[in-house]
């Protein structure tokens, strides 16, 4: 499926039908009098998040919607028949911005609740409904009031507990897939993950955790180089970061600097996620010349107090410990925000 994560599209509530201008023939009653009936309310227009949505791919090529039209009133005071509402239905994390002025509408992660967001015009009233002791006999009715209409932007951060970062081929898609169900593209050349990637991690038992693994970062990922620009966003909501950082002859330049650079690119883009948690996880140590590395390493990290892992996602070594100790820090970060 096509990942798509930001949309323009132009959003209109029905029009109120309008009231009736009628007066009563029947036999027998000569003067039955105005008996127009009023014009049906306009459908709202609702949006609700869907779980089993996870990309705006439905409103990539169609650009306009609008609920339904209320029904025009009718004689014998006849209610006109009230629009049918729309629902546009978006993935958990969508935020709606008005696209005229940049501000954030709503931030729409509850899941299954609709959320009323433009209403429908009310109906006119019918002739009958202006008929007073000195006009007997009305000859107009009101229009309906139109709907509620604007130009929207919506826009995906996609809802995990962890965010796995690092340089291209540090080994994110490899971890989530050998600790989760999800199936990233996994090849050794750089930028195989185009789109980020969801997978749902069980520990402790029935706990369990969403990870979000998203397109490898490099120097000026922060202003667009790379794909970094466009998934940063993805990772705002997390609520801690694996920093994957690769030591083996595969990845250029010192491992250590790399670890800055990423940390530096995410600084630029919005400091609050360079002051994220963050666990630095060693890559690759069924590889000789990585296990060789990993213990200086570790401690250097760890001076300067990042808890350190080493890990090989192809032989399972060290990933049941990194589960432990991740789940555990989900839970301790979470009993601090609930305090």
């Amino acid at each position: 499926m096509k990942f798509v994560d930001q949309v323009r599209i132009e959003v209109k509530a029905g029009d109120g039908g309008r009231g009736c201008v009628s007066f009563l023939r029947e036999k027998f009653i000569p003067k039955g009098g105005p008996d127009g009936g009023d014009g049906g309310r306009g459908g709202h227009v609702y949006f609700v998040v869907d779980e089993a949505l996870s990309t705006l791919l439905d409103y990539r090529y169609m650009h306009h919607y609008k609920a339904q039209n209320g029904a025009p009133g009718l004689g014998k005071t006849k209610h006109g028949k009230n629009g049918e509402s729309l629902e546009l239905r978006v993935p958990p994390g969508t935020l709606v911005y008005d696209d005229e002025t940049g501000e954030l509408l709503a931030d729409l992660t509850e899941v299954g609740q609709p959320l009323l967001f433009l209403k429908g015009g009310q109906g006119g009233r019918g002739n009958a409904r202006f008929a007073t002791s000195t006009n007997r006999a009305p000859r107009h009715a009101q229009p309906g009031i139109p709907g509620e209409a604007k130009s929207l932007r919506l826009e995906l951060k996609l809802l995990a507990d962890v965010g796995l970062v690092g340089l291209p081929n540090a080994g994110k898609s490899t971890l989530i897939s050998a600790v989760s169900a999800a199936k990233p593209k996994i090849a050794d050349y750089p930028f195989t993950t185009l789109v980020p990637n969801l997978g749902v991690v069980r520990y402790g038992g029935f706990k369990t955790l969403v990870m979000a693994d998203i397109p490898g970062l490099i120097a000026g990922a922060s202003e667009g180089q790379g794909l970094g620009t466009r998934f940063l966003r993805h990772v705002e909501r997390t609520d801690l970061f694996l920093h994957l950082v690769d030591v083996s002859s595969m990845q250029q330049g010192d491992p250590f600097d790399n670890f800055q650079l990423i940390n530096n690119e995410l600084s630029r883009y919005d400091d609050s996620l360079a002051n994220k948690p963050q666990l630095v996880v060693l890559t690759k140590i069924d590889v000789t010349e990585v296990r060789e590395q990993a213990e200086s390493l570790k401690e250097h990290f760890e001076a300067l107090g990042y808890p350190v892992f080493a890990v090989s996602a192809v032989t399972g070594e060290g990933l049941n410990e990194l589960v432990r100790v991740l789940g555990e820090e989900l839970d301790r970060l979470r009993e601090a925000q609930n305090e």
